[in-house]
């Protein structure tokens, strides 16, 4: 129908609606002139009338709609509406207790009323279950199969997993909503309203968001790894859309905002799967740097967690002030680092301990100068000069 068509038919249907509105209070002034088992009898007369004019006004309100969706005036369309509420907002007003019970107990056994109402929200509880249940049916699913896809971090496949979950449930819940005969086309435009706004409120939530899109496209860390984040170093845990949560050694468990994630310096240590472990130890000036030596390279070269390719390096590194340094640098699996690290430090100490090698204390040498200086009273005075 076109929009000229809407408009009179909606002025027909006021003339309806007014008609029965006329019946309703003329049965509505029946009751206050009546006493005892008349005035039940109206009663109930006013309230079959008021449910039949309900669907009138149910028909009525369709083609208003209809008329506003083909581009009717809003002034008019406006009062058409307010008739309808203005209409219902008095009636109530007026009427008394007992016909407000007597209607609302009416409505609540009829069966375009509160069993229609009952059904509907059976259906939606009964919907939502099952939505949930086909949700996580298919986030198994689409767990299993981007599983299987190669190069996907963990952390993008759980993002992912949980998009494909939403949109299942999004898109169903919109099915179950049509099929009520709910318009959803509001929410549509309610959405595009709210997230322009939401831009704007949530300008360092966007930013943790666009930065953890990054992170699991990136890709410079995965759950379980250990990284080192702008001074919090530990094990990954949980990266979510805004936030990454990572575990200390200590068993401290830290939320890091992705934007100070990706905006700082990423060291992940577990990336690679050996790692070489950097050891000092210090003779005397007075040891013998080739028996040091040799002491350290069969030390390491013992160790059963020391990787013999690529090689152990051990070389005499610094002259310093208290000691002779020997760099020591073995490879190791990056899970055994910690292991080779202590095992050596203690094992090095004990084999130059058993080859009467030393490990010198700071010291430092004091050279003393004796002067004899005349000051007529045949003073003498030591002058001590630190070297």
């Amino acid at each position: 129908m076109t929009k000229e068509e809407l408009a009179a038919l909606t002025a027909e249907w006021l003339k309806i609606v007014k008609t029965k509105t006329e019946e309703v209070m003329a049965a509505q002034i029946a009751i206050d002139k009546t006493e005892g088992t008349v005035e039940d009898a109206a009663r109930a007369r006013l309230t079959e009338l008021v449910h039949s004019r309900k669907a009138l006004f149910d028909k009525y309100s369709k083609v208003i709609a209809a008329w506003e969706k083909k581009g009717g005036d809003p002034e008019e369309i406006a009062d058409y509406r307010a008739y309808r509420s203005a209409i219902i907002i008095e009636e109530t007003r007026t009427a008394d207790y007992q016909t407000l019970l007597a209607q609302a107990l009416s409505w609540l056994t009829n069966r375009d009323g509160g069993i229609q109402l009952g059904i509907d929200v059976t259906v939606i509880i009964a919907s939502l279950l099952g939505l949930l249940f086909f949700g996580r049916v298919v986030r198994r699913f689409a767990r299993r199969w981007i599983g299987h896809v190669p190069n996907l971090s963990k952390l993008l496949q759980a993002f992912l997993v949980t998009v494909v979950y939403w949109i299942v449930l999004a898109i169903g819940l919109m099915v179950v909503l049509s099929a009520l005969g709910i318009d959803i086309s509001p929410v549509f435009a309610l959405i595009g309203g709210a997230s322009f706004i939401l831009a704007f409120a949530f300008q360092d939530t966007l930013g943790n968001l666009a930065s953890g899109l990054m992170i699991m496209v990136n890709r410079p860390f995965d759950e379980g790894d250990y990284v080192d984040v702008g001074g919090v170093a530990g094990t990954v845990r949980a990266v979510s859309i805004v936030a990454t949560t990572v575990v200390t050694p200590d068993n401290q468990i830290i939320v890091i905002p992705n934007k100070n994630v990706w905006g700082n310096v990423i060291t992940n240590v577990t990336a690679s799967d050996t790692r070489r472990v950097d050891l000092v130890f210090g003779i005397s000036y007075e040891d013998s740097i080739p028996e040091a030596q040799r002491v350290i390279e069969n030390t390491v070269k013992a160790h059963p967690l020391v990787m013999d390719d690529p090689a152990p390096v051990v070389r005499v590194h610094e002259l310093a002030e208290s000691s002779v340094n020997f760099i020591c640098r073995p490879w190791a699996k990056t899970s055994d680092y910690w292991s080779v690290y202590w095992d050596l430090t203690q094992q090095v100490k004990q084999a130059f301990d058993a080859a009467g090698i030393s490990i010198p204390y700071p010291q430092r040498d004091i050279h003393l100068r004796s002067t004899t200086v005349g000051d007529g009273q045949g003073e003498t005075r030591q002058a001590l000069r630190e070297i």
